[in-house]
C-alpha cells in the first residue's frame, strides 16, 4: 500500500475489501496472526493491543463522564478554544446527515460529538456519545483511539474496527498538539460511512489539526514555567513557581509528592491508594484534591487525570538524576534527609525508601571516606550500620579515627541485637 495511513488504494473495491479484512479479522479472533496483504500493520498492531486489553470483540465503549461533570470538564478544556475552528472546517461534513465530527482529549474521552439528529442516533447505539472513553484500552481500534496510540493522522476503515459495533463504520482522525509543549491534547475525528476511505477526508482532519495547532499557538497560554519543590528533610513541602512560594500542609505535601512522582498523571483512585492504601475513600481523596486545586489554582493542576501542569523540579528527583550520573558527590549534597520524614503516607513511604536507597547504595559503592563520614554525620545517618561498618573498614589500621569508628559499630550491633557484620539499617 502507497500510503500505510489511508485505508483504500485508489481503485481497490471498498466492498472487497471490507470481505478480505472482516475474514483475517475472524481469523485473528480465533487465534491466527493478523498478516496478509489485506492487513495494515498499524492495524494489526493495534488488534493486538486491543486484544490484550479488551474482554472480547463486542465490548462497548464505557461512558466516563456526564452531565455536570463533563460540562465542568470540557469547558476547562485546552481544545474548547478551538471548538469554532472544528466547527468551521469540518461543519459541513456534520450538518450533511452523514457524517459526525468528534473531539476527544489526550485519553481518547470524547468531549463534543456533532452532526444530524438522525446520525447523532446512530453514533448513540454504539456509546459514540460525550463522555464516553475512545481510547484503544476501553473502544479497541478506531481512528480516534489509534490516532492517540500511535500518534499519527489515520483511518480505520469498517472492519478494520476491532470491536464489531462498530464495523458499520469508517473513521479518519488526526492528533493535536499543545504547540507550546508538544503535549497531546486530543484528536479531531470525522466518522461516517465507506465513503469516508479516500485520501480527501485524512487530508481535511490533518490540516483541521494543524489549524488548531496554529490558533492554539497564539492563543494558548504558555504552560508555568519552570519551578522547584523542596521535600526533602522536611514535612511541609514548599513549592516555587514564576516567583510565588506555598508552604503546604502535610497531606497536601504528600500529594504534592505523589502527583511529582507520576508526572504522565494519576486518577483519583491512584492517588487515594498512595495517600491512605487500602482504606481510601473517594470523598475524601475527591475533596483534599479540591482543596489543593484551590490553593494552587487550576492553571497549575490538571484534572482527570491529576497531574501539575508546571514544569517544576523537586529534590529528590534532582538527587535520583545526578545518582544516574555518576556524581555522587553532588548527590549527597543535594540530599537535605529523607522525603517528608513524618509521613506514613504508603506512596510517600515507598519513595522515601526508593530514594534514601539509591543514594546508599550508591555511597557504599563508592567507597569513599569522606562521603561515608558526610553520611554519618548527618541526623540521618548517625545510626546507620551498614555504613559505619563500611567506615571503619576503609580507616588505616593507625587512623586516629578508626577505634571510635570500631566503637561505634560495636555498640550498634548491641542496641540492634545484631551480630552479623553487614546488616541493612533498620526502618524508620
Amino acid at each position: 500500500m502507497a500510503n500505510p495511513w489511508l485505508a483504500l488504494d485508489a481503485g481497490a473495491d471498498p466492498v472487497e475489501r471490507i470481505r478480505q479484512v472482516g475474514r483475517a479479522h475472524e481469523r485473528f479472533l480465533a487465534g491466527e496472526t493478523a498478516s496478509g496483504p489485506s492487513i495494515r500493520s498499524v492495524v494489526a498492531d493495534s488488534w493486538k493491543r486491543s486484544a490484550v486489553a479488551l474482554s472480547g470483540p463486542d465490548a462497548t465503549a464505557p461512558i466516563d463522564l456526564s452531565d455536570t461533570d463533563l460540562e465542568s470538564y470540557r469547558a476547562a478544556h485546552p481544545l474548547a478554544s478551538v471548538l469554532p475552528i472544528f466547527r468551521d472546517l469540518l461543519g459541513g461534513l456534520a450538518e450533511d446527515g452523514e457524517h459526525l465530527m468528534a473531539v476527544c482529549d489526550a485519553y481518547g474521552r470524547l468531549l463534543w460529538v456533532e452532526g444530524t439528529a438522525k446520525v447523532l442516533r446512530a453514533g448513540e447505539r454504539m456509546n459514540f456519545v460525550p463522555g464516553a472513553l475512545w481510547d484503544e484500552a476501553h473502544a479497541g481500534t478506531n481512528a480516534p483511539g489509534t490516532a492517540l496510540a500511535i500518534d499519527h493522522p489515520l483511518q480505520i476503515f469498517a472492519t478494520e474496527h476491532f470491536s464489531r459495533p462498530v464495523q458499520r463504520w469508517t473513521c479518519a482522525a488526526a492528533p493535536i498538539h499543545d504547540p507550546a509543549t508538544g503535549r497531546l491534547l486530543g484528536a479531531i475525528d470525522v466518522t461516517g460511512g465507506d465513503h469516508l476511505a479516500n485520501p480527501h477526508s485524512l487530508a481535511l482532519v490533518r490540516a483541521t489539526a494543524l489549524a488548531a495547532e496554529a490558533y492554539l499557538r497564539g492563543h494558548l497560554g504558555p504552560a508555568a514555567t519552570a519551578g522547584s519543590v523542596t521535600t526533602l528533610g522536611r514535612n511541609e513541602a514548599v513549592l516555587t513557581v514564576e516567583g510565588r512560594r506555598w508552604r503546604l500542609g502535610r497531606r497536601h505535601s504528600e500529594l504534592l509528592v505523589l502527583l511529582l512522582a507520576h508526572p504522565e498523571g494519576s486518577t483519583g483512585d491512584e492517588l487515594g491508594v498512595g495517600l491512605y492504601g487500602d482504606d481510601a475513600s473517594p470523598v475524601t481523596v475527591r475533596a483534599e484534591l479540591s482543596r489543593l486545586r484551590r490553593t494552587l489554582g487550576p492553571e497549575l493542576i490538571e484534572a482527570r487525570p491529576y497531574r501539575l501542569r508546571a514544569e517544576v523540579e523537586p529534590d529528590f528527583r534532582t538527587v535520583v538524576r545526578l545518582l544516574e550520573h555518576g556524581r555522587v558527590a553532588a548527590a549527597l549534597e543535594a540530599y537535605g534527609g529523607p522525603l517528608l520524614p513524618f509521613s506514613d503516607a504508603p506512596g510517600v513511604v515507598k519513595l522515601r525508601r526508593l530514594v534514601d536507597d539509591r543514594l546508599r547504595a550508591a555511597l557504599l559503592a563508592a567507597r569513599d571516606r569522606d562521603l561515608l563520614q558526610t553520611w554519618l554525620h548527618s541526623p540521618w545517618g548517625t545510626d546507620d550500620l551498614q555504613v559505619w561498618e563500611a567506615y571503619a573498614q576503609l580507616l588505616p589500621s593507625d587512623a586516629p579515627s578508626r577505634p571510635l569508628a570500631r566503637a561505634r559499630v560495636a555498640e550498634l550491633r548491641r542496641e540492634y541485637g545484631l551480630l552479623a557484620t553487614s546488616v541493612q539499617r533498620p526502618r524508620n
